[in-house]
């Protein structure tokens, strides 16, 4: 796998699999399960933040545990279709800390949102009070999560 001019080679591939499993590990504890000495791995490791293919190191947190317990898709359409309409959506959307995951689309709506609220009444407010009060919103719709079947972060 090739990223600007660098080919990911399968050291590189076992270092990002490991990370994404447990970044707290330690470069000795990586380069033991890699069979490669530590100066290497981490000289790889600092290579793959360096080209942004390590973005960052994060905590998943269980959201239910954090009082974030409703989870919401929202689908949303512009009555607008050009630039000023889509950058100012997207720059108030960005802002909002409800809003965990935020997407540009393609088909019926033009934006998928991933919202956490603590419970129904929260999201309502927030909807009402926050979300809808953005210039620009043509449609919306939202799917409440029943159940979450599978939630990872992991790609590799």
């Amino acid at each position: 796998m090739a990223i600007e001019n660098y080919t990911l080679d399968e050291k590189d591939l076992s270092i990002l699999r490991i990370l994404q499993k447990d970044a707290k590990l330690s470069v000795r504890d990586i380069s033991n399960k890699i069979s490669l000495s530590p100066t290497p791995t981490h000289e790889r490791i600092k290579r793959m933040e360096k080209l942004g293919i390590i973005k960052e190191y994060t905590t998943v947190i269980d959201r239910r545990k954090v009082n974030k317990g409703m989870m919401v898709i929202c689908m949303i359409a512009l009555n607008a279709h050009n630039k000023k309409t889509a950058g100012h959506f997207i720059e108030q959307v960005s802002r909002l800390k409800e809003v965990v995951e935020f997407y540009n689309i393609s088909g019926d709506f033009d934006f998928m949102l991933k919202i956490l609220a603590p419970d129904m009444e929260k999201f309502h407010e927030f909807f009402v009070n926050t979300l809808s009060e953005i210039e620009g919103i043509g449609q919306t719709k939202s799917i409440f999560v029943m159940n979450s079947i599978k939630e990872s972060v992991q790609i590799l």
